[in-house]
């Protein structure tokens, strides 16, 4: 089977990439719903969350924005939190590899938002795809949605690894910035190529 990597900055298009490859026949993991189901009422994440940043649940469930806002006074508890996330979240992705490969599905993808910042292990990975965009359709996306300020925007970025050096990294580039069509073209065109049967 094989098995892609998604990625890509904020407000790149990388959920609607997903959501293409999906349209194409992969099966698609989402890295950030799985996080979400984490922090949800009876997560596996919630204890373990609440112990390590007391006062971020609400409810039976973690509270994002509590989460951001004592994780933007403290920066450096970033470790702290992915030493409790990030296990579970590799434990839900091998489950679903195991699944689609049962299942004899010709192509997963993997939506990772933060592949290369986390320096995962790319072992049994077949390709990296990262979704792309020129700066200003980014920041006039990402600025367009509620509650986005400038400020909240640089302080992402400067957590992420600069678009250009994921183009660099990447086996593969889908761009987003001129039109759901066009994105659409690519995405067949790169599993029609992954799973065409080799020439003789």
């Amino acid at each position: 089977m094989i098995i892609l990597v998604l990625t890509g900055s904020i407000g790149m298009g990388k959920s609607t990439t997903a959501r293409l490859f999906a349209e194409a026949g992969a099966a698609v993991w989402d890295a950030d719903a799985v996080v979400h189901a984490l922090y949800e009422k009876g997560g596996a994440a919630v204890e373990a969350v609440e112990a390590a940043f007391p006062g971020v649940t609400v409810d039976g469930e973690v509270d994002r924005a509590r989460l951001a806002a004592r994780l933007q006074d403290s920066p450096d508890r970033f470790a702290t939190l992915e030493a409790i996330v990030h296990p579970l979240v590799r434990a839900d992705r091998e489950a679903f590899v195991a699944r689609a490969q049962a299942e004899g599905r010709p192509v997963a993808v993997l939506d990772i938002p933060l592949w290369f910042e986390t320096g995962a292990d790319g072992t049994g990975v077949t390709a990296v795809v990262v979704a792309s965009a020129p700066a200003s359709e980014q920041k006039r996306r990402v600025l367009s949605r509620p509650g986005m300020t400038e400020a909240r925007f640089r302080q992402i970025l400067a957590r992420q690894v600069p678009d250009a050096e994921k183009r660099a990294r990447a086996d593969a580039v889908i761009d987003t910035g001129r039109g759901l069509s066009h994105a659409r073209e690519q995405v067949d065109l790169l599993m029609e190529r992954l799973t065409a049967p080799p020439a003789h």
